[in-house]
């Protein structure tokens, strides 16, 4: 159930403090509450809900506005509560019309909120968000025909989000799988303690094995293949006695999680056994974490870490503004994305992009091609011999050295997100969830733009003009310092 409110935003001269005192009109959440389209969020988030059934579920602003608040103060669920329930500008920035000291909802609700904001959902918010703070754009050049040229500047990269799994190797994982079996066979044994003898599993054998290899420093190669071995064989007789048990109709016993689970094992055990089989290391869709089966290893080349467990996220970048154009958990080539990210540039601004900025991936033949169709300028040197006119090519090699430069800010967008936000690490369990907090770190870079900007025009550049003008009024006197420079 789903009762609509009234989004239109608050007066913070009309938010009640019981304590006296009123908000300060320039504090940073009081600004950014004005920049969020809470009329279109609720509208759109009120449709997942029934109007009759059911207890009533919470506002669509204190549900968008305690993921960004979280993501903003980079603290847990539980610390989120705690800082709203201590702080009014929090309250007002979540919809609340009064202070209270009392949590307006359990830490536990964070997981539903992250589930009731998918990625489409979050991508029209963000548009929304930068289409309200691009509003003063340049007066577009057009042509003879009326029809716009191309400007701006597309900025496209791709990256990594880890997830929060431990780092993965088969031993390990053959290990927890067992464990896990012998879990699901104590559960079904349960209900018939005393009316059968309790199956086999040899888990002290198979646990002195594992550690016997496990704590070695440097153990070899031999090894540590005959350590997956055992554990093979020791999965596999724990999954025949579970299928044995499954075939007298005890699957009831296991419980969702389990049940879950054992799907996953029962993959995991197929790929190890193959890979083991075939001396190999690598497999199609390998699963490296059973409590987030989804995620895959993302072999990146970097020189810190050559390969990285989580979604693969390819972002376009438009005047310091982000998009998110894809998230994928399976590898794929970025560089098939580039075309389409492109038409999505003109379907946002209604002209295509004077040049785009790349790295090495995505100057393939058909994107130059496409590019060159629709008088796109690709980053980076062109292909063909070097130009043999000394002047021309040393200013060929300038634009390159420019296109190099401009293709920083999104670098420092991935910087910015892994070490200010959350994308260091996904904290996030499932798929659904996973992908908010991805969406959210990104809007939250813009929304702190934005925020930046408003503050950047109140300090420095409103109290410039007003200075200008006092001087041209008065004229410079010899005891009027000069409080700020020359607007440029």
């Amino acid at each position: 159930m789903y009762r609509k409110e009234d989004a239109h935003q608050l007066k913070f001269e009309n938010f009640y403090l019981p304590f006296g005192g009123k908000l300060r009109r320039d504090n940073r959440w009081v600004i950014l509450a004005g920049q969020i389209p809470w009329q279109t969020i609720e509208r759109t988030y009120g449709q997942q809900f029934c109007d009759d059934n059911g207890a009533a579920a919470k506002p669509a602003r204190m549900a968008l506005g305690a993921l960004i608040i979280k993501e903003r103060l980079g603290v847990t669920d539980r610390e989120t509560v705690e800082q709203i329930c201590e702080n009014p500008y929090l309250q007002y920035f979540l919809g609340l019309s009064e202070y209270t000291d009392q949590s307006p909802f359990h830490h536990s609700m964070m997981t539903h909120f992250r589930k009731r904001f998918d990625q489409a959902a979050l991508a029209a918010i963000n548009q929304s968000i930068v289409d309200t703070a691009m509003t003063a754009e340049p007066e577009r050049v057009t042509n003879n025909d009326d029809t716009p040229s191309n400007q701006g500047k597309l900025i496209v990269d791709a990256t990594c989000t880890p997830a929060d799994v431990a780092y993965p190797t088969d031993l390990n994982l053959l290990n927890e799988a067992r464990e896990k079996t012998e879990e699901m066979i104590d559960a079904m044994y349960a209900p018939f303690v005393g009316q059968e003898d309790k199956p086999r599993t040899y888990r002290e054998k198979a646990r002195k094995a594992y550690l016997a290899v496990a704590k070695q420093k440097k153990p070899g190669a031999k090894k540590i293949r005959k350590a997956i071995g055992q554990q093979l064989r020791y999965l596999r007789r724990n999954l025949s006695t579970i299928e044995q048990r499954v075939s007298e109709g005890r699957l009831r016993y296991l419980g969702k999680r389990l049940y879950r689970l054992l799907l996953v094992v029962q993959e995991l055990y197929r790929q190890q056994q193959e890979m083991y089989e075939t001396r190999t290391h690598s497999i199609p869709n390998r699963i490296i974490s059973l409590s987030q089966p989804h995620v895959r290893p993302i072999v990146r080349g970097k020189a810190k870490s050559p390969v990285e467990f989580g979604a693969k996220v390819s972002v376009s970048l438009v005047n310091g503004f982000s998009f998110v154009e894809k998230i994928g958990w399976e590898a794929y080539n970025e560089s098939c994305d580039l075309i389409e990210q492109i038409e999505r540039y003109h379907e946002r601004f209604e002209f295509y992009p004077e040049s785009v900025h790349v790295d090495q991936i995505y100057k393939t033949r058909e994107n130059r091609a496409y590019c060159q169709s629709k008088g796109i300028r690709l980053s980076g040197p062109a292909l063909g011999r070097p130009l043999e006119d000394a002047e021309r090519l040393k200013a060929h090699q300038a634009i390159c050295r420019q296109d190099e430069i401009d293709r920083i800010p999104i670098e420092g967008k991935f910087g910015q997100g892994k070490r200010r936000f959350t994308l260091a690490r996904i904290m996030a369990k499932l798929v659904i969830t996973s992908e908010t907090v991805i969406m959210v770190s990104f809007m939250v870079m813009n929304l702190e733009k934005i925020l930046n900007g408003i503050i950047f025009l109140f300090l420095f550049v409103v109290p410039n003009v007003l200075v200008k003008g006092l001087h041209s009024y008065l004229g410079q006197p010899r005891w009027m310092p000069q409080l700020l420079p020359a607007a440029a």
